[in-house]
């Protein structure tokens, strides 16, 4: 009697309290609400600061025209930005937890809808660092609350998904909303769309699914911009199930890539002085290959490449130390070496640039006589990329040495390998 007794007086006691508390939440609650506008986000919009990392110390704001995002945005604009966007469920943040987080397509399932703008800072490879942002389906990212200005002046390029597997009519028409917009305030933006899901589809679904949607994307953004321009829009099928997600985002990459001819030609005399048939320069982090030679690019070639990284890395990561464990390139570096050997008489040279950068080169088994020539000519193709890297870290190089001195560096290592193919020549005659 004495129990209840107390429990009723204290109960008593809190009513008026929480009678306070309620009122007070409601108030603000009526607040927080007024501030939002109905079909977008506020103004004040921001970035969920737990999932979010900072730039240079400050946290990134939404697409806002506040004075807040501005000091951020200039913070920002030193790295490229990838804006993922198309219609709610076509699989844009699956292709961001797949490329950039390792999860197994399987685990997506269960990945909850985003509500959210999400940025993700692409910093594990040592050549280029972007940002990614995935920016949800329901956003609508023209309305008037969204600075346009600022959203897609710092804005590299746009991938726009859409689901082949759903009705694509309404996001061929947000489609022509985002082109005429973006192209509007930036000109030099790439776009790309990615045709997501075609695992379900057969071979020949495929491409009657890529010629409608490229067939009517064309027709509606066929009167943007003026008559003597063209946006060129490039369309990839893509799935997380196999390689193509990486693929595609690996030409997405090089087109934010300065000088990518010049190292396309690099590694195009790379092979043909070695003797391979192919080589890719990759990003061990993603497995997104920075640049390749110019001859055309075999998926299944692609796949063993990316299947070679992984087991390097599994193999470095089980003699690792511990602090080295938690690090996705454990146990790469410039003494980094392998190679592979199939049954079809093809051999798979893996040889590491630094840390995070390893180039893998696909060639017959006749070939490893020339091993010696091939190890030579890495060296030398190893220095010039190390030099290239060095002189776009940032702060690490005067006005005298800048980026601008990029393609004498390159031209310097094409012909150095030019002339050891010349002395070889020379010899055998």
């Amino acid at each position: 009697k004495k129990l209840g007794l107390l429990l009723r007086t204290m109960s008593a006691a809190q009513q008026p309290q929480q009678q306070q508390l309620g009122a007070a939440a409601a108030v603000e609650e009526e607040a927080t609400v007024g501030s939002y506008v109905v079909g977008s986000f506020p103004v004040q919009y921001g970035y969920d600061q737990a999932g979010v990392a900072s730039v240079n110390g400050v946290g990134v704001g939404a697409m806002s025209s506040s004075s807040g995002v501005a000091g951020a945005s200039a913070a920002a604009d030193e790295k490229p930005r990838i804006l993922v966007m198309g219609m709610r469920r076509s699989g844009k943040s699956s292709i961001q937890k797949v490329v950039f987080h390792k999860m197994s397509p399987n685990e997506t399932l269960f990945l909850e809808s985003t509500c959210k703008i999400q940025k993700d800072e692409v910093s594990d490879c040592s050549f280029i660092q972007f940002s990614v942002w995935d920016v949800p389906g329901h956003i609508d990212y023209m309305n008037d609350v969204f600075d346009a200005n600022d959203t897609f002046s710092s804005t590299g390029a746009i991938v726009f998904v859409i689901d082949a597997q759903d009705e694509y009519i309404d996001a061929i028409d947000r489609l022509k909303v985002l082109v005429s917009g973006a192209y509007s305030v930036n000109p030099k933006i790439k776009f790309e769309v990615f045709i997501h899901k075609v695992d379900g589809l057969s071979d020949e679904q495929k491409i009657e699914t890529q010629c409608d949607i490229t067939q009517r994307a064309n027709d509606v953004l066929i009167d943007i911009g003026n008559g003597n321009e063209v946006i060129n829009i490039h369309y990839h099928l893509t799935t997380i199930y196999d390689h193509s997600i990486f693929e595609a985002f690996s030409k997405v990459v090089q087109k934010l890539i300065p000088h990518m001819g010049a190292f396309e030609s690099l590694l195009n005399i790379f092979c043909n002085n070695s003797g391979l048939e192919k080589a890719f320069l990759f990003d061990v982090a993603t497995k997104i290959y920075i640049a390749t030679d110019p001859s055309p690019v075999d998926m299944q070639v692609y796949e063993l490449c990316c299947d070679m990284i992984d087991l390097v890395v599994d193999v470095g990561t089980i003699y690792s130390d511990g602090p080295e464990l938690a690090d996705e390139s454990a146990g790469f570096s410039e003494e980094t070496a392998a190679s592979i050997r199939l049954d079809n008489s093809t051999v798979l040279l893996l040889r590491g640039v630094d840390r995070r950068l390893a180039l893998v080169c696909v060639l017959r088994e006749e070939g490893m006589d020339r091993q010696g020539i091939i190890e030579y000519n890495f060296q030398r193709v190893r220095q010039g990329l190390q030099k290239v890297l060095s002189l776009r870290q940032p702060g690490a190089a005067s006005p005298a040495t800048g980026p601008q001195q990029l393609p004498g560096v390159l031209k310097s290592i094409e012909a150095s390998l030019t002339n050891r193919q010349q002395q070889q020549q020379g010899a055998k005659a």
